[in-house]
């Protein structure tokens, strides 16, 4: 009966030995695998973080080139801008050397009469204003300065002819008569000057008794060439 009970406590102690080896032997198994399953979950981690970095990087880069391709666009329009104002600059510039557009300024005013006379002269046609007489005064009024010259509403630019048709006088093609108005822009004195000097076309038109005044006026204002400039022989270097 003692050997029966020794034999139990002993089978008892070898049965609790092995549950505890097999509980410590679980527990370690399930560390190991917790250990490996947190290793697995810290790398998926780092390559998910790599990964976004390296998009993260590329979108920088790519906001870097566009700043850039940016930066140039406003350059390239800014000049664009700047020779847009400055091409328009010369165009109206050229526009006014051409007599393409209307002028204001200050100048002179003169007014030409045929003279009257009731006495039978000899030579009648010294009594008219001639088409001389018109180029005489826009050529001394050009030399003096003038920046613009008008005559009877047209406009005197380089291509500008001045001719006699009968009985009146032609004007870029325009019929004009008397009185003849003639407007000048540029420097008062200069103008008024070449006008009134001694042995000057005004003084001789004076001596055939032709009503003259000149005047000096502010704010004159003097069309447009109206008509069409051509040229005949001049061509550019591409033609």
């Amino acid at each position: 009966m003692k050997k029966t009970n020794g034999n139990r406590i002993g089978m008892g102690i070898v049965c609790f030995a092995l549950t505890l080896a097999i509980t410590i032997q679980i527990k370690t198994m399930r560390l190991e695998n917790s250990v490996v399953s947190q290793s697995f979950a810290d790398d998926e981690l780092k390559d998910s973080l790599l990964s976004w970095k390296e998009k993260y990087d590329k979108e920088v880069e790519k906001l870097a080139d566009s700043e850039k391709e940016l930066e140039n666009m406003r350059k390239t329009a800014t000049t664009n801008i700047s020779n847009s104002t400055e091409k328009t600059e010369k165009l109206r510039q050229n526009n006014l050397l051409l007599g393409l557009t209307k002028v204001k300024g200050d100048g002179v005013v003169i007014t030409l009469r045929d003279a009257q006379s009731s006495m039978q002269i000899e030579d009648a046609s010294s009594l008219i204003i001639h088409d001389g007489d018109l180029r005489e005064i826009v050529n001394e009024l050009a030399n003096a300065g003038a920046e613009a010259i008008e005559i009877n509403g047209e406009r005197i630019v380089n291509s500008t002819y001045i001719l006699c048709a009968g009985n009146v006088i032609l004007v870029n093609g325009e019929k004009i008569s008397s009185p003849c108005t003639i407007k000048a822009i540029g420097q008062q004195e200069k103008l008024y000057g070449a006008l009134e000097r001694a042995g000057g076309t005004i003084q001789q038109m004076r001596m055939s008794k032709m009503p003259i005044e000149i005047k000096k006026t502010s704010n004159i204002e003097i069309a447009k060439y109206s008509g069409a400039i051509t040229k005949k022989y001049m061509k550019s270097r591409g033609e």
